[in-house]
């Protein structure tokens, strides 16, 4: 029988202690978000979610003032998100505004009452720093991002060069949805003309030819959204969703040139940014026309992940975001953290003599691999496989793109489904996966299949039980105390990743 909780012994086992919560309040133009995250980490978890969009900046470019009904939305929203903050027990709250507030002649009276709210000086920050931190939000989700980030608002758009850690000077203008909607006096073909003069002579956008555009922002996702649908996109994931640039200029010019409500599966757009679409499809068209990117990549990682990101030490920030995330749902979910760890140097050794191609990337994925390949092992048997990829397919992970998601998925299902008949079992993630990268799937895991009958997921096992390709021979050495750990199924196994590599397989011992 459980023993009763205490206040000392409540923390939830789903949950990382890495101390109280901390969060960040954006009030942006169109929106006002809550985030509560876990920690301040290389992959901070969001514990909370809530936004409210109160369309702050819908008049501020011809009246320059902030709607009244607007403000009290905002408020209204503010004493709310204060009140989950205390009642989360929230240590340390970040809030950010940005370009309505600094542009609005009311902008000062508004936010010295949402200081009083919030009981927190609130940061109006500057453009050029809101794109900074844009930038640091696409570098902390991203591995080795190249391009140009762009952040569409709803007053204004920052544009930044990203290459790997390296951000140049950004730049921001007056191009958010509501800025434009409410300049152009919503009209899309006055709104053409202010984007076009707006972007004419830009040095920036010269830079990304051939290169990727980042897209963040609310409206360009809600765009993306539309875009998965119609497409029958099978992985319901934003963050790293790619379209080509030819296809995202063709798609941006559909939706600019109807009315929303007649767009083919507009039902998943939230009603209240449909109006904005046509704006935003506008804003993304003469950004593919002038950059030239190869293609378009939307962020679900933005100004408050890069605020976050600015407050890790160096160390921190050198570290591989997919592998921290990896390692802490190891720790939360696995029989064996350890055992986990001890894969990724046990599947070293075998990749290295086995003959197989692996890129740093492909390796990468394969020790993300290694540290979930245990997460359903709660499950039942026969849903173990399908419980575990669900999870991972659909896993908060930054750093990986949507094939890569597919690998890591698809190799834990088969290490727990098999290889026999896998066409019929596997799922449609398998779409998004190339040859090679379903190839390496298999054979990472039916190596993972091997491994786990061997140790029975202890950890201490697996580096006195090598695997390695020696003379052309698969082979699986048991020698000393580890010999009674083969038999019928470990010889099995073994047989099955060997028709694989193409070797003969043998259990040393």
């Amino acid at each position: 029988m459980l023993e009763k909780l205490t206040p000392a012994t409540a923390v939830a086992q789903g949950r990382l202690d890495y101390g109280p919560p901390v969060a960040v309040i954006d009030i942006g133009s169109n929106s006002v978000r809550l985030v509560v995250y876990e920690g301040v980490t290389r992959s901070p978890t969001p514990l909370f979610n809530e936004k409210t969009l109160a369309g702050l900046g819908r008049e501020v470019q011809t009246k320059g003032l902030l709607p009244a009904d607007a403000v009290e939305k905002a408020l209204a929203s503010l004493k709310r998100f204060r009140a989950l903050c205390d009642t989360m027990q929230v240590e340390r709250l970040w809030v950010l505004a940005t370009a309505a507030c600094r542009d609005a002649r009311n902008g000062k009276d508004f936010i010295a009452a949402a200081e009083q709210i919030c009981r927190t000086k609130i940061d109006v920050i500057s453009g050029q720093r809101e794109a900074e931190l844009t930038a640091l939000g696409v570098v902390s989700g991203f591995h080795r991002p190249d391009g140009i980030v762009g952040d569409l608002g709803g007053g204004s758009l920052e544009l930044v060069d990203v290459h790997g850690s390296r951000i140049k000077p950004g730049t921001t203008l007056p191009l958010g949805g509501l800025a434009l909607q409410d300049r152009s006096g919503r009209s899309i073909k006055k709104a053409e003309k202010i984007v076009k003069d707006a972007f004419d002579d830009l040095k920036l956008l010269k830079g990304g030819e051939g290169r990727t555009f980042y897209a963040i922002g609310g409206t360009w996702r809600a765009l993306a959204q539309l875009h998965m649908a119609q497409m029958g996109y099978p992985l319901h994931v934003m963050h790293g969703y790619v379209i080509r640039a030819k296809e995202a200029l063709e798609f941006s010019r559909l939706v600019r040139r109807v009315h929303p409500d007649t767009l083919s599966q507009i039902e998943v757009v939230n009603a209240a940014r449909r109006p904005l679409l046509p704006y935003a499809a506008l804003v993304l068209e003469h950004i593919v026309r002038e950059a030239e990117p190869r293609d378009v990549v939307f962020s679900a990682l933005g100004v408050r992940e890069g605020l976050l990101y600015s407050l890790l030490d160096a160390d921190e920030r050198k570290k591989d975001a997919l592998i921290a995330a990896a390692r802490e749902l190891n720790l939360l979910r696995s029989r064996s953290p350890q055992h986990g760890e001890e894969l990724i140097e046990w599947t070293d050794a075998f990749m290295a003599t086995s003959g197989i191609d692996e890129n740093a990337e492909e390796k990468r994925l394969r020790h993300a691999a290694c540290l979930v390949a245990d997460i359903g092992w709660r499950a039942h048997p026969d849903y173990r496989g399908e419980q575990s990829l669900s999870i991972i397919a659909h896993a908060a992970f930054v750093g990986i793109d949507h094939p890569g998601r597919a690998y890591l998925a698809l190799a834990i299902f088969f290490r727990h489904v098999g290889l026999l008949h896998d066409e019929e079992l596997s799922p449609r993630i398998r779409e998004l996966a190339s040859t090679r990268t379903l190839d390496r799937a298999r054979v990472l895991g039916a190596a993972l299949r091997v491994a786990y009958m061997v140790s029975a997921s202890q950890p201490g096992v697996l580096p006195r039980t090598p695997l390695k390709v020696e003379r052309h021979r698969l082979v699986l050495r048991l020698e000393g105390d580890t010999a009674a750990l083969g038999g019928e199924r470990v010889a099995s196994r073994l047989k099955q990743l060997a028709r694989l590599v193409g070797r003969e397989p043998v259990v040393s011992t």
